[in-house]
């Protein structure tokens, strides 16, 4: 079988140094019986927790503590199932690529869905925030076969520092009532639409995912036509 080059991870987070020193001290005791996979399917059990959490809160808004647990599941998963594999030399660079991308996606469809079902935020805003996650899925998948390059972060912000964030709002939440209380209500041609302050954090984050993609696309553009300049008989051919 044809080996396959394997793309250079670029992790430049706040929490990298740290994180990756304690993932590696967690894989070195694990026990033998637990595998990459298994640590697979608890990121996906701490993805459901966080829906479960966020749905449930409609009924009581100490569930919003069941979603922050959920985050620290999920992390523990998703982070420690690739480094688990590295550590024990049993890398497995297609399949952990195709199951790792495939399974992100569900995860993060089951937060965003759950909060969008809760009461907190809209589920339209939590659609677009949804949206913005894969088209930045779909970029980086598209340079690491490209360029080689797995970019994990963007601006020193990775999937780490944004549920820690996502813990910290979680948290102010349950503490403050005027910001799971506040709502205001406007007309969207002709449709009223009620937004909360979730939903204005949402904005802001999906506002930070947009900018965070234009940059990055018009960077990697030049790049790209850098390397590939049009040739000067295709210019007379277009002409």
């Amino acid at each position: 079988m044809e080996q396959q080059k394997q793309a250079v991870r670029i992790q430049t987070s706040i929490l990298n140094a740290a994180e990756k020193k304690v993932l590696v001290w967690l894989a070195e005791r694990m026990p033998r019986w637990v595998t990459s996979d298994l640590l697979t399917v608890v990121g996906i059990f701490g993805a459901m927790l966080i829906c479960a959490g966020y749905v449930l809160s409609n009924i009581n808004i100490n569930w919003l503590w069941l979603s922050s647990a959920g985050l620290v599941v999920n992390w523990y998963g998703d982070s420690l199932d690739g480094t688990l594999a590295r550590v024990r030399n049993q890398q497995r660079p297609r399949y952990g690529y195709f199951l790792d991308h495939n399974i992100d996606c569900i995860n993060e469809g089951l937060m965003f869905i759950g909060a969008g079902l809760s009461s907190l935020m809209n589920l339209s805003v939590a659609l677009l925030i949804y949206a913005a996650y894969l088209v930045l899925t779909v970029y980086v998948s598209i340079n690491s076969h490209l360029k080689s390059e797995f970019k994990l972060t963007y601006g020193k912000m990775g999937p780490t520092e944004f549920r820690l964030i996502i813990i910290i709002v979680n948290t102010l939440f349950l503490y403050i009532p005027f910001l799971r209380d506040y709502s205001y209500t406007f007309n969207f041609f002709e449709v009223p639409v009620t937004v909360g302050m979730l939903d204005y954090i949402g904005i802001a984050i999906f506002g930070i995912l947009l900018i965070m993609y234009v940059v990055s696309f018009i960077k990697d553009a030049k790049y790209f036509a850098e390397l590939e300049p049009l040739k000067k008989n295709d210019v007379s051919k277009n002409k």
